[in-house]
């Protein structure tokens, strides 16, 4: 919409009102997802949601340089945050208060619907084949699965986070949460600043 490192009025204002709306309690961990067409849609839908940042945990395979193309800019929006181990990943989910989902078809786990996701929220995906690490079983975890009524019984992991994160807008939206700004004066300020340079 606007051309890089372009200062005017207009998109300030569309940059302080985007920062309005970010929820800075509400998170991604991306762990071991290895299709970068995947991740630039994942990331693209946190931007569209107002997840300002994502979480990388990634113990196998290296993170995926994003596809080309839109979905790609999002990572100009959405702030990633390597975690070199788990203890460094919890002590953030606590220094957050975040209550951790995994996304899961086990039978322990509960359905997205029951969940209260007006709380500081973060939902774990995990690789496109085997799931989240096992490390991810703890029970700081709490397992949810999207409701499905066809035969397949799985959904693409960037359609599944995009599902986790509508419904938790749904419900923040109608809590009022976006109408009310999570970033400071002063961080609004200084994001502000840094996103006028993009």
């Amino acid at each position: 919409m606007f051309s890089a490192r372009r200062r005017t009025p207009e998109r300030e204002a569309r940059i302080r009102q985007v920062l309005s709306l970010r929820q800075k309690d509400l998170t991604l961990v991306l762990n071991n997802i290895h299709d970068p067409h995947n991740v630039s849609a994942i990331l693209r839908s946190c931007d569209a949601f107002g997840v300002p940042e994502v979480h990388l945990y990634y113990t196998d395979t290296a993170f995926p340089v994003p596809a080309a193309g839109s979905s790609a800019s999002a990572r100009k929006w959405v702030k990633t945050v390597r975690h070199r181990d788990m203890a460094s990943l919890a002590q953030a989910m606590r220094a957050e208060g975040m209550r951790v989902y995994t996304a899961s078809c086990s039978p322990a786990a509960q359905s997205l619907y029951d969940s209260d996701l007006t709380l500081p929220s973060a939902f774990v995906l995990g690789n496109e084949h085997c799931g989240p690490d096992a490390e991810f079983a703890a029970p700081a975890c709490t397992e949810v699965y999207i409701p499905m009524y066809g035969m397949v019984q799985s959904f693409n992991v960037s359609v599944a986070a995009a599902l986790l994160l509508a419904e938790a807008s749904r419900q923040r939206k109608a809590a009022g949460l976006y109408s009310r700004p999570t970033y400071s004066d002063r961080e609004l300020e200084a994001i502000c600043a840094e996103w006028m340079d993009k």
